[in-house]
């Protein structure tokens, strides 16, 4: 499991620190619920734009919110 360290996760298992970058819009491409992150390892991108789900709680969480405001 990573470490949380000041710059970022720490994965140990790979000899890392991972740190992320996103604008925090949410994003449905019509199946998934997710925000774009670029992810870097040792601030070296690894992943552009990788698309990272938000959770299932969370996701209900905004449906009741968009329930309630139709009302």
């Amino acid at each position: 499991m990573p470490n949380t360290a000041p710059e970022g996760q720490l994965i140990r298992e790979i000899g890392v620190i991972e740190t992320t970058q996103s604008d925090n819009i949410l994003r449905w491409d019509g199946d998934n619920l997710y925000v774009e992150q670029d992810i870097y390892h040792n601030g070296q991108l690894v992943h552009k734009k990788y698309k990272r789900r938000v959770t299932r709680n969370v996701a209900q969480a905004l449906a009741e919110m968009l329930h309630d405001h139709d009302q």
